[in-house]
């Protein structure tokens, strides 16, 4: 299984970000699909996740300007992340899930997103 992630780059703040996830070599059913981050200092966090079904969970920080989306078909995840603020920061890591309870599986290789003030 790989996961191939994609998009992180530096931004102003107030700025805009997408975030683009594609899964491969997957042999079983997907769970969730989502995005944690870990800023320097920081534990890693959940962002956001979102199941088969297309619900969604977003981290009480980042409601209301961050969306997920799933594409199953293609097993991929994005993250567009608006209104973007400098304590966004951070390495920002997809995952799928395999089990009914959404732990992650398998990681993808993180990608940075810088906010400037």
């Amino acid at each position: 299984v790989q996961l191939q992630a994609s998009g992180g780059g530096l931004v102003q703040a107030g700025g805009s970000l997408r975030l683009s996830c594609a899964a491969s070599g997957i042999k079983f059913s997907i769970s969730y699909m989502g995005w944690y981050r870990q800023a320097p200092g920081k534990q890693r966090e959940l962002v956001a996740r979102v199941n088969s079904g297309g619900s969604t969970n977003y981290a009480v920080s980042v409601k209301g300007r961050f969306t997920i989306s799933r594409d199953n078909a293609k097993n991929t995840v994005d993250l567009q992340m608006n209104s973007l603020q400098p304590e966004d920061t951070a390495v920002y890591y997809c995952y799928v899930a395999a089990g009914v309870f959404g732990s992650p599986n398998y990681w993808g290789q993180g990608t940075l997103v810088t906010v400037s003030s």
